[in-house]
């Protein structure tokens, strides 16, 4: 284990970058991701689990939740300095909830295996508290509070530049039909040439449908 992790980078014969820690067992839960994720996700993965047990210094299958913990309090920092952003330190707290993920994923894999040591996925999934008003029925609390932001609002000028900057007549009409009609990505992406606006429903969240006529202030279709 003197050697781990020790990060590795390497193109086999089918041209896609993969990754190597040291460990075997790690290092086929990365093939595994990588059969499965895009590279962006491998390599964020690959850097979470290095990160992870780089601090921790242990054998992945002699890991308890007192080291995730132990993990945690490192990633958060001294506490010492905060930023009033978030009122947190150390790294924020979406990277954290991030790489707890991926060292949780990495555990949800070894114990589906059924052939490794670990029983038990060492990640908590949460603390219980009490809920408020009741002494028996309890909640699960994150472990990290990830900050919850709202989108941020474009300005009439600021709209107008973002259409002015694209280049197609394609490009244009979806642009508009978000901000125009309200459509979220999704259901633009799932548009069909020739559909025009008001002529149909959207495919919504959750494989619902719903209408939207999107069109300028004359009614001028846009789609």
């Amino acid at each position: 284990m003197s050697s781990f992790p020790c990060l590795a980078r390497f193109v086999p014969g089918s041209g896609q970058v993969r990754y190597r820690l040291g460990d075997r067992l790690v290092d086929r839960y990365l093939e595994f991701v990588a059969g499965r994720c895009r590279p962006n996700t491998l390599r964020a993965v690959v850097f979470d689990l290095k990160a992870f047990f780089t601090v921790v210094a242990r054998d992945p299958v002699e890991v308890t939740a007192a080291d995730v913990f132990e993990f945690l309090a490192d990633q958060r920092g001294d506490r010492t300095v905060v930023r009033l952003a978030d009122r947190e330190s150390g790294l924020s707290a979406r990277t954290i909830a991030r790489r707890l993920s991926s060292v949780s994923g990495l555990y949800a894999y070894l114990v589906a295996r059924g052939d490794t040591p670990v029983q038990v996925n060492p990640v908590p999934r949460g603390l219980l508290t009490r809920r408020a008003g009741g002494p028996v029925r309890s909640r699960t609390a994150p472990l990290v509070r990830v900050p919850r932001t709202l989108p941020r609002i474009l300005s009439p000028g600021e709209a107008d530049r973002l259409v002015g900057a694209l280049r197609t007549h394609r490009d244009r009409a979806m642009v508009l039909a978000m901000l125009l009609a309200g459509l979220r990505r999704c259901e633009v992406l799932g548009l069909r040439f020739g559909r025009r606006a008001g002529r149909g429903p959207a495919a919504g969240r959750g494989g619902g449908q719903r209408r939207s006529s999107p069109g300028r202030a004359g009614g001028e279709p846009v789609l």
